[in-house]
């Protein structure tokens, strides 16, 4: 296996397609094995019904862990009670307190559907790209301080933007190209979520903890296609993303600029979860904590998107997810290379790309639906030997039906790598023969400081104004003359 020493690979997209037909298209006659729905759940642990259920279980047998588990994730702290809430629409019901900083547990009240074999059924297309759209950040500007929570007056400037996006909406053009958005002042106006003031509701701050001193220097010296004041000469010069190889975890779960699709499948005892961007995750499900915490894989065995096993506590999915792929961007042997936890394409995140993962990093997360349209999914990420303290993150999951997955046909035709590396040969080339300042600006410089803003929060700076084209120079109308008269 290239680009591996310890990390294992696995190609998940056959074994998702087929959890897509079995979660689809099976009846209580065709389930694995030949068994019924009940038992299959004797089979596998679940005596008296899932957790979630209100039924008592009992674990099914379990091996001997081979490493000792990671320690729990506590949840975030949250107010003892929610406030007096809306009534909930197909968005839910966690509209914002009296008290702006105040994060109010997660309503619980919904009460989904199940699927055939009695889990909750989740199954769905579930884009995150109006949290982007609507400038939620993923950490909180200065100008908000501790609030949780926008104003009245703020929000109606987020009405407002969302609807001049609206109406720019084309279909002309390509790609990145194409303007304005859809549907995004309706999703503004209706959905709770749509008051928040960043993605990480812990710290209290919504800022991302300070890395630790070891980890700090890590990420400014290792080595990517965003990195400052560097130079290319070989693949082991660009990170996992650069390459079209992972997105690595958490990062993959955030917001990026664009192909911010997820799709959840569901069958008897597992849930896959469909990234259109760089990524299928296959969580196997436990009938409890304490089972899925002893099933874990070797620590020696690791992969990008780490081991993910799950259960539910009553509505709520939870995953812990361990073994995520370690390592660090200054190495050049890229069996320990590691995608960065966080990726700069998540407005307002870490820079560069760079930062390590250590074999402490783990995750808790939560899923709960809100209304028929809407998941809270949370996150909280805790890797020691990186991040002074854990952090938490809650994002909304939005169904969209008619949300279109594409291949992501990242690698083919990614003439990036090879372009880099022509450039800063010829740029070296060019400051040997002294035709180049070897003074002159970074071209990366941009990512060192923050460059996404949410243009609501108080103190932010004004959008940036784009006035028509410059006119064109004397030398240019000249060869624009010479060419027409041929």
């Amino acid at each position: 296996m290239v680009g591996f020493k310890k990390a294992l690979r696995v190609s998940a997209a056959p074994f998702a397609l087929s959890l897509a037909v079995l979660a689809v298209g099976c009846t209580h006659e065709t389930w694995t094995d030949g068994l019924t729905p009940q038992e299959w759940r004797a089979a596998n642990g679940y005596a008296g019904g899932y957790a979630g259920e209100g039924a008592v279980v009992s674990a099914a047998p379990a091996a001997a862990p081979a490493a000792p588990a990671a320690a729990p994730i506590p949840a975030v702290a949250v107010a003892a009670a929610a406030p007096e809430a809306q009534e909930g629409g197909r968005f839910g019901k966690q509209w914002r307190p009296d008290d702006l900083t105040v994060l109010p547990p997660t309503p619980t009240d919904y009460t989904p559907g199940k699927t055939a074999w009695g889990d909750w059924d989740f199954r769905g297309t579930w884009p995150i790209e109006n949290i982007p759209s609507t400038s939620i950040l993923l950490q909180r500007m200065d100008g908000y301080k501790d609030r949780v929570w926008i104003t009245d007056e703020e929000h109606a400037k987020r009405v407002e933007n969302a609807g001049g996006s609206d109406s720019r909406f084309s279909n002309e053009g390509q790609g990145l190209n194409v303007g304005g958005t859809q549907g995004l002042a309706d999703w503004v106006k209706e959905s709770p979520y749509s008051w928040r003031t960043s993605m990480i509701v812990s710290p209290k701050d919504g800022k991302l903890p300070p890395l630790t001193p070891d980890a700090q220097v890590k990420q400014d010296t290792g080595r990517s296609g965003w990195q400052l004041n560097q130079t290319f000469d070989w693949v082991d010069d660009f990170d996992s993303w650069d390459r079209c190889v992972s997105r690595g975890f958490p990062a993959s779960m955030f917001p990026f600029r664009y192909n911010h699709g997820i799709r959840v499948f569901q069958a008897p005892g597992s849930v896959t979860i469909v990234l259109e961007m760089l990524g299928t995750r296959v969580v196997k499900l436990y009938p409890n904590e304490k089972a899925a915490l002893a099933a874990g894989w070797d620590k020696d065995v690791e992969a990008w998107m780490g081991n993910s096993r799950g259960w539910w506590e009553g509505k709520t999915l939870v995953i812990e997810t361990t073994n995520i792929k370690s390592g660090d961007s200054l190495t050049r042997d890229v069996s320990k290379r590691a995608a960065a936890p966080l990726n700069i394409a998540t407005q307002y995140s870490l820079p560069f790309n760079t930062a390590p993962t250590s074999t402490k990093a783990h995750s808790r997360e939560r899923l709960t639906m809100q209304g028929p349209d809407a998941i809270l999914y949370e996150i909280t990420y805790d890797d020691p030997e990186v991040f002074t303290a854990p952090w938490t993150a809650q994002l909304e999951w939005t169904r969209n039906e008619d949300y279109q997955f594409f291949e992501y046909a990242c690698h083919e035709g990614n003439v990036q790598v090879r372009n880099y590396i022509t450039a800063s040969r010829a740029k070296r080339a060019s400051i040997a023969r002294g035709e180049t300042d070897p003074n002159e600006p970074d071209g990366n410089a941009t990512w060192a400081r923050q460059f996404d803003f949410d243009r609501v929060a108080p103190g932010a700076p004004p959008p940036p104004q784009f006035g028509p084209p410059p006119p064109p120079r004397e030398e240019e109308e000249a060869e624009e003359g010479e060419g027409s008269g041929g």
